[in-house]
């Protein structure tokens, strides 16, 4: 995500942390500092109170990377590729690869909302336990706020509407019934876009009644309406591409450069003649080794260009998005990611034989699109 460094691994799996976090702490810390404890265990020092306020919101955060934790755990445990964990301003999200059964994809995602309402059952229990043998004191407060805030964070989990984990457990029910993920997917993001809109309007409805808080809700709303939206779209994709290889995609033949060329030489010799913003590279054998954007090569300074190698400022073959012809295209365009960039190399026995760009999709988007037409 955007935004984001990583702070560390959870798992083996790269933690990375949104710079929204420190606002959400920030007000987690205020609401329970400021407006709650003052109110359920008066007297305090407004020190206590911030100080438990900040614990507080800590341990919400800490619950947060347990969530997704668990998410990442599970997906990694049935062989699905995880990219990163990620804490942001409304919660988390766990990047990982699409699931190859019906029942890996219900365990993946009901193990998340299970360890919120787990952690929340818990704290809650703590908390109460702790009230019994000291009365509301601070420490009880903040474990019964954090218990209740986990059971709230399950449950809310649960809707049924992508991209919340309720949606993810009957996307993969519907699959398990009908045998068809696509079919799955687009009636699952239907549901998250029904109840994105149903969150909007009943957070609008809240700000019109005088309750600022509404204004978290249509946040809330929106984000799983847009997200709904583009999992809709690319359901659609993988129906339209069903049955179609890599081969029938992609490009050839391709341009390419080598990747011990100095920076200067390759601009002079390659890039001022091809009409692309990014090319592959090939080695000494002629075996691919990466891509290289030019907008990287524009940012070598210009002494450093007769010294430094193309392949020092390439995206190495190890972090690109690469398919067999043969592949199935749709399982294939899984593999791309921002990190990747919107293009697939396709490599046979070690060669580079052609290229997948957005460019070829549309263009085969529109193909099946006129033929469909044309048949029915």
């Amino acid at each position: 995500m955007n935004g984001s460094v990583r702070v560390g691994h959870v798992v083996g799996v790269p933690l990375r942390v949104h710079w929204s976090v420190p606002l959400l702490v920030g007000l987690f810390a205020y609401g329970l500092g400021h407006q709650g404890l003052p109110v359920w265990t008066p007297g305090r020092s407004d020190g206590v109170y911030a100080l438990a306020g900040v614990v507080g919101a800590a341990l919400l955060m800490g619950s947060l990377v347990l969530h997704e934790t668990a998410h990442a755990r599970a997906a990694l445990r049935r062989q699905i590729s995880v990219q990163d964990v990620t804490l942001w301003a409304l919660g988390g999200t766990t990047r990982m690869g699409r699931p190859q059964s019906a029942a890996a994809a219900f365990a993946v995602a009901v193990s998340g909302p299970l360890t919120s309402l787990v952690i929340g059952g818990v704290a809650l229990g703590a908390g109460f336990g702790l009230h019994g043998l000291s009365g509301w004191a601070v420490p009880a407060v903040v474990l019964a706020w954090l218990g209740w805030a986990n059971l709230f964070l399950g449950v809310f989990n649960l809707l049924p509407a992508v991209p919340l984990d309720g949606g993810r457990v009957l996307q993969a029910a519907l699959w398990w019934r009908t045998g068809d993920r696509d079919r799955a997917d687009l009636a699952a993001s239907r549901g998250g876009q029904i109840m994105g809109l149903l969150l909007v309007a009943a957070g609008w409805i809240s700000v019109l009644r005088g309750a600022p808080g509404g204004l978290w809700i249509v946040f809330i709303g929106l984000f799983v309406l847009i997200v709904a939206g583009a999992e809709r779209r690319r359901a659609a994709v993988h129906t339209a591409l069903r049955g179609i290889r890599v081969a029938d995609a992609m490009s050839s033949p391709v341009v390419t450069g080598a990747d011990w060329l100095t920076v200067g030489r390759f601009i002079d010799e390659v890039a001022v003649h091809a009409h692309h913003s990014a090319l592959p590279l090939l080695d000494f054998e002629g075996r691919p080794s990466g891509i290289v954007q030019l907008s990287r090569l524009a940012a070598v300074p210009g002494p450093s260009r007769e010294t430094v190698r193309v392949r020092e400022a390439a995206l190495p073959l190890s972090q690109c998005a690469t398919a067999a012809p043969d592949d199935p295209l749709s399982e294939a365009l899984e593999r791309i990611n921002l990190r990747t960039g919107a293009r697939l190399l396709v490599v046979d026995a070690g060669h580079l034989v052609g290229i997948v760009t957005g460019k070829d999709i549309a263009r085969l988007m529109r193909r099946t699109t006129l033929s469909g037409g044309g048949t029915g």
